[in-house]
């Protein structure tokens, strides 16, 4: 299926390099993508979210390192919450358009136990920093030039060399879905509901 590019930017040229190579090493499988139908896509056309069922579901990258702030961040230590984990760039418009909406998602759920890591993709901190000063975001953003966070990321789940980019990981740190394209509030309230409702610790099996 063909991305749509005006939703979508390039990352660095070699990041792409990398990340082809690593994902051409990469066996995971996923599941199907299913369609998000909130009709309220910033392209006027339902937004695809490839959702992994329980059962399938492997271990999220401890994505970790330097924010933009030059505060330490690792994901796992939101672990026993649902994590939105967000790719991003100045440079890219549909990640300017779509971090109000990641932030208003964050306040709304952030005391049922969400929380929101953004991974910048920008060269230079000072840029990344600017923009999160001017959308006003609370919750951190990696540093991340190189795109080498997300280089273990399962085949096929999103394409790393496209933003923006966002995956969602479920209470005990597994990937439990990702979309390919900018979301609006209303998407990932749609996302993140059932995932809030999901328990922690042991699965039922009733």
């Amino acid at each position: 299926m063909t991305t749509n590019r005006t939703a979508t930017r390039t990352i660095s040229r070699a990041a792409m390099c990398a990340v082809a190579v690593a994902l051409g090493l990469s066996g995971c499988s996923t599941s199907e993508p299913l369609v998000l139908d909130t009709g309220t896509g910033q392209s006027g056309r339902s937004q695809p979210f490839k959702s992994v069922p329980v059962a399938e579901r492997v271990d999220a990258p401890d994505f970790s390192g330097s924010t933009v702030d030059a505060d330490p961040a690792r994901l796992s230590d939101y672990r026993g919450e649902v994590v939105v984990v967000n790719a991003w760039a100045t440079w890219c418009g549909p990640c300017r358009a779509e971090s109000p909406a990641l932030e208003r998602t964050y306040q709304r759920f952030k005391n049922q136990g969400v929380r929101v890591l953004g991974v910048s993709t920008d060269a230079e901190k000072k840029n990344a920093l600017a923009f999160q000063r001017e959308f006003g975001l609370s919750y951190p953003s990696l540093h991340d030039p190189d795109g080498r966070q997300f280089l273990k990321l399962p085949r096929g789940l999103v394409n790393p060399q496209l933003l923006p980019f966002t995956l969602f990981v479920d209470r005990e740190g597994r990937i439990a879905g990702a979309v390919q394209a900018p979301l609006t509030e209303k998407e990932l309230r749609a996302i993140l509901t059932p995932l809030v409702k999901e328990t922690s610790g042991k699965t039922s099996k009733t």
